[in-house]
């Protein structure tokens, strides 16, 4: 089995072409259609099911493309390791919630790839949990209380969150001073989060909260805040420019809701961490740890 043979493979499955990954890989069709047959003999299993229009992979071919993806980056920092350089370099495949990912992730990436021209990233935007060893990921950003798992976790920062509402709501309907004033406030909600627990001293108060509107997805709900139809509970990562800005007021800050997780990046165990994903993980530490000292208090 050869390293050149698996890149092939691999370059193939991404491409969805076989011929594509030849070109890519300097390789006529013929020749590439001969090293996957050799690398397929060589393991005894169909890993492709190929016709002149399509590629699609076997079962088989799935479950070794996570195992061929990881034979290649180890080979790429043991080059960089012998080079006497440990600069981050080749792909980086992350998975990242679909909403979190786009508004918190993407708008760092520049920063993150100026700094870092050796790296190509492969990013996943998807609410679907991914095993990252069977899928071939490098890293994964989580949010909330992690369960128990063979993963590395490294705490990002806290998914702190706030109540706010709009001035324009607040000027016609004030401020609730207390946890059972919500009661008289309408609060826009979706399904799964119409009960809001806080933190006191003999355990937590849990409100159920109601108003006259219901929603289904983060955005939605944060766009009915700003449009002044109630008050919202809300991660400070999702409204933090607004609430810098005074489009959204925080209220009932003497009384902390309770703890909610983190922000996580999870990664597989492994005895010495890809320089790649170190890259990852403190650029992403630090960026969160700025944008949280640039919060107004709460």
């Amino acid at each position: 089995m050869q390293s050149r043979d698996l890149a092939l493979f691999v370059q193939a499955a991404r491409s969805g072409s076989l011929s594509q990954a030849g070109r890519d890989l300097g390789l006529s069709p013929a020749t590439a259609s001969a090293r996957l047959s050799a690398l397929e003999q060589d393991l005894g299993v169909r890993l492709m099911h190929r016709t002149t229009r399509s590629l699609t992979l076997t079962a088989e071919g799935q479950a070794f493309l996570a195992y061929a993806t990881r034979i290649l980056d180890d080979l790429e920092e043991a080059r960089a390791a012998v080079s006497g350089t440990e600069a981050p370099r080749g792909r980086l495949r992350v998975a990242v919630p679909a909403f979190f990912g786009r508004i918190t992730i993407t708008t760092a990436l520049p920063e993150f790839l100026r700094r870092y021209p050796g790296l190509v990233l492969d990013m996943d935007y998807s609410d679907a949990f991914v095993n990252l060893v069977e899928q071939g990921f490098d890293v994964a950003i989580r949010i909330g209380n992690l369960p128990d798992s063979a993963l590395i976790a490294r705490r990002l920062a806290p998914n702190a969150r706030v109540i706010c509402a709009a001035p324009s709501y607040l000027a016609t309907h004030g401020a609730p001073q207390r946890p059972e004033d919500l009661a008289d406030h309408d609060c826009v909600t979706m399904a799964n989060m119409r009960r809001w627990s806080f933190a006191r001293p003999g355990g937590p108060l849990t409100v159920e909260v109601s108003g006259r509107l219901l929603v289904n997805s983060g955005d939605a709900l944060r766009d009915a805040g700003l449009a002044g139809l109630g008050l919202v509970l809300k991660s400070t990562w999702d409204v933090g420019e607004d609430l810098r800005r005074g489009d959204l007021v925080p209220v009932l800050a003497d009384h902390p809701l309770v703890d909610q997780g983190a922000i996580w990046a999870v990664y597989p165990s492994a005895r010495l961490l890809a320089p790649k994903v170190r890259a990852f993980v403190d650029f992403f530490a630090d960026h969160f740890a700025t944008k949280a000292a640039d919060l107004p208090p709460a």
